[in-house]
């Protein structure tokens, strides 16, 4: 599935729209160049499930937690582009809370697949031209069948 965002805000509410099918113990894989949009996405997500904290990019930490305000999930919210695979990915034990929580991993595409059987992989280009401003595409790949089944069409369009 794929869907164009004209602006960053509307990155944002993809993201929004896409927390409502979110559940603890899904895994998110973000791909795409620096400056594409992943944070903004996360952000999206972040106040879909209504967590606490301000979500930004975990590039120099790594990792950030990001309890819930309510009954929801947490979100854990990961950036790989530091790592030098997916040893330094397990060393962060993500296993330990990815039952709990809502994992998204920025520049995981080739190192946090192992996560998990059942993922959404989410690629976010931004097309090059004077014409294009802002404006993102989002690839969206579902694998295993929780997402199979999840309804994707009907939260994002």
């Amino acid at each position: 599935m794929e869907l164009v965002a004209p602006t960053a805000q509307d990155t944002r509410r993809c993201g929004e729209r896409l927390a409502t099918l979110l559940r603890a113990g899904d895994l998110l894989i973000l791909s795409g160049d620096l400056g594409a949009g992943k944070t903004t996405f996360t952000q999206g997500i972040g106040a879909g499930l209504h967590v606490r904290g301000e979500v930004t990019s975990p590039t120099f930490v790594i990792s950030r937690v990001h309890p819930p305000s309510g009954p929801g999930p947490a979100l854990v919210h990961v950036d790989a582009y530091r790592l030098a695979g997916a040893v330094e990915l397990d060393a962060l034990d993500l296993d330990a809370s990815l039952d709990d929580a809502v994992t998204v991993v920025e520049w995981g595409d080739g190192v946090a697949e192992d996560l998990s059987a059942d993922r959404l992989e989410v690629a976010i280009t931004r097309p090059t031209g004077e014409d294009e401003g802002d404006r993102r595409r989002l690839r969206f790949v579902p694998v295993g069948e929780r997402w199979i089944t999840a309804g994707l069409d009907a939260a994002l369009t």
